[in-house]
C-alpha cells in the first residue's frame, strides 16, 4: 500500500516548541504509515500532499477563515499526545465547521491509523487498475435481468475513473475460458497440492477447472502488477467456461490480498477495495432478500417461505449467492468448504463456497450509483437457514433497527457485508473520500 503524504501546517509568526514537540509525536506513532513533508505556515503555497495536519491550534485559527478554505485538501486535527485531537480544540473545530471548513478529527489512536491508512488508499487508487472478463454483458443468460445492472454502463466505468482514479480493464471472457481449459491438468494438480482444500461432492475434474481458472488468471495478474481487483461475467455469460472462478478468487485474496468481484460488479469491487485496505475488516459480496419483499424474492431463490424468527418480520433479510452465503475467503470464515455448484445458469461442471461468517453484528453498505455516497445499515446476523433443493442451500438471516426504511434506502441487491459495526470508523472515511453517508437507522 502507498503511503500518503502528510503535509504538516503551522500558524503564523511561526513554529513554536509545542509544534514540533507533537509533530515528533506523529512521526513516531504515524511513520510507518505516513511520509511526513517539511511544514509549512498556513495560508502560504501548499506542495503536493494528501492531506495536511495540523499537530497544533491555536486561538490565531478564528482570524484565519480564508486560509482554511484555500487548502482543498483533506483536513486532520491530531493535537494530542496520544495520537487524537485534544478536548480544548473542540470549540475551533466546531467554529470551523460553521465557516464552511470541514476537519477529520479523530477521538481514537486506533481511528487515527484507519483515517491515514485510508489517505494511502485514495492515493493508490489513482494508480490501480481493476480487471474485468467480459464480452457482451447483458447478452447472455438470463438477460432481462443483467440488461438492467448500473455497472456494465459506460457512464459508471467513466465516473469510477473521473472520481476515482481507477482504470477499469476489460478482457475477453471467452479467450480466458478457452485459455484455462488449455492448461494440462497435471500443471492443475501440482498447483494445489499444498493448499489442503476441504471439498464434499467435487469431482477431480471439477476441481481442476477451477485451479486451472485460477492459474489462467494468475498469469494475467502476474503480467500487471498494477491490477488492485478482478472479475469477470460469471453468471450472465457463464458459457464461456464449464467452471465458476469463486476458488480463484478466494486463492489469489489469500495469497496476494487481490479484491475479488463476483459478476464483474464494479461498484462492489470499489466499494470492497476502499473499506477492506482502509479498515481491514472481513467484507465479502451477497445478495439481498428483505422479508417485506415476499414472493418476489422467494421465487427468485425458488424457497417456499422465510425462516421463524424473533420480533418483526419485517426488520428481517436474507442473504444469499450463488447457493449460500456468497463467495467468502478463508481468512474470513468460520466454516468453509468447496461444493458442487447449485444454480443451474452455471456449468455442472462448476464449484461454489459454502461459508460462515461468524454470527453477530454486522454492517451492510455499498457505494452509490454517483459514487459520491456510501449507504450503511448496521445490523445482526442472528442464525444460517437453508432450504433443500433451492437455490438457496445455506444463507444468513440478518435483522436490521428498521426494514421499511432499508425498503426506501437501498441501493441495489449486490451489497458489501462487513463483520462487526463500522458506521463511526466510515463516517470518517466519507470525509476522506467526499463521500455522502446515507446511514438507515
Amino acid at each position: 500500500m502507498m503511503k500518503p503524504r502528510l503535509l504538516p501546517l503551522y500558524f503564523d509568526p511561526g513554529r513554536d516548541d509545542g509544534f514540533d514537540r507533537q509533530l515528533a509525536v506523529l512521526k513516531h506513532l504515524l511513520g510507518g504509515r505516513a511520509e511526513f513533508l517539511t511544514p509549512a505556515p498556513l495560508g502560504g503555497p501548499l506542495p503536493e500532499a494528501d492531506a495536511v495536519v495540523f499537530p497544533q491550534l491555536l486561538g490565531e485559527a478564528y482570524r484565519r477563515a480564508d486560509a482554511f478554505r484555500s487548502i482543498g485538501l483533506p483536513i486532520l486535527i491530531i493535537t494530542s499526545e496520544f495520537g487524537t485531537l485534544s478536548m480544548w480544540d473542540w470549540e475551533i473545530i466546531r467554529w470551523l465547521k460553521s465557516e464552511g471548513v470541514e476537519t477529520i478529527s479523530p477521538y481514537r489512536l486506533e481511528q487515527t491509523r484507519k483515517i491515514v491508512d485510508a489517505l494511502g488508499v485514495k492515493r493508490e487508487l489513482r494508480h490501480a487498475r481493476f480487471l474485468v472478463y467480459q464480452d457482451d454483458p447483458g447478452d447472455g443468460a438470463q438477460a432481462a435481468i443483467f440488461k438492467r445492472f448500473y455497472w456494465w454502463e459506460d457512464a459508471c466505468t467513466r465516473r469510477i475513473r473521473e472520481r476515482f482514479g481507477v482504470e477499469v480493464v476489460k478482457r475477453s471472457f471467452r479467450e480466458l475460458g478457452a485459455r484455462a481449459a488449455s492448461i494440462a491438468d497435471a500443471e492443475a494438480d501440482r498447483a494445489c497440492e499444498s493448499w489442503n482444500l476441504p471439498t464434499e461432492e467435487v469431482e477431480p475434474r471439477a476441481l481442476r477447472s477451477a485451479v486451472k481458472m485460477y492459474l489462467a488468471v494468475r498469469s494475467d495478474l502476474d503480467a500487471d502488477a498494477g491490477i488492485r481487483a478482478v472479475g469477470m461475467n460469471c453468471l450472465n455469460e457463464s458459457h464461456f467456461c464449464d467452471t465458476t472462478p469463486c476458488l480463484a478468487w478466494n486463492m489469489l485474496f489469500e495469497e496476494r490480498g487481490v479484491i475479488w468481484g463476483c459478476e464483474g460488479d464494479t461498484l462492489s469491487m470499489l466499494t470492497k477495495y476502499l473499506l477492506h485496505k482502509s479498515l481491514g475488516a472481513p467484507i465479502m459480496m451477497t445478495n439481498l432478500y428483505p422479508f417485506l419483499m415476499g414472493e418476489a424474492a422467494l421465487s427468485h431463490e425458488r424457497i417456499k417461505g422465510f425462516p421463524q424468527v424473533r420480533g418483526d418480520v419485517a426488520d428481517y433479510i436474507l442473504v444469499a449467492h450463488c447457493g449460500y452465503m456468497g463467495v467468502i475467503p478463508r481468512p474470513f470464515s468460520t466454516d468453509w468448504v468447496l461444493k458442487r455448484k447449485v444454480l443451474a445458469i452455471v456449468n455442472d461442471n462448476a464449484t461454489a463456497i459454502n461459508a460462515r461468517l461468524p454470527l453477530g453484528e454486522v454492517t451492510l453498505t455499498k457505494l452509490g450509483p454517483t459514487l459520491g455516497e456510501l449507504s450503511i445499515v448496521e445490523g445482526h446476523l442472528e442464525q444460517y437457514w437453508g432450504y433443500p433443493g433451492s437455490d438457496c442451500l445455506d444463507g444468513g438471516v440478518i435483522r436490521v433497527r428498521n426494514g421499511h426504511r432499508l425498503m426506501d434506502a437501498i441501493y441495489s441487491h449486490h451489497y458489501l457485508l462487513m463483520t462487526g459495526r463500522h458506521a463511526a470508523d466510515m463516517r470518517f472515511l466519507g470525509k476522506v473520500f467526499d463521500l455522502t453517508i446515507e446511514e438507515t437507522t
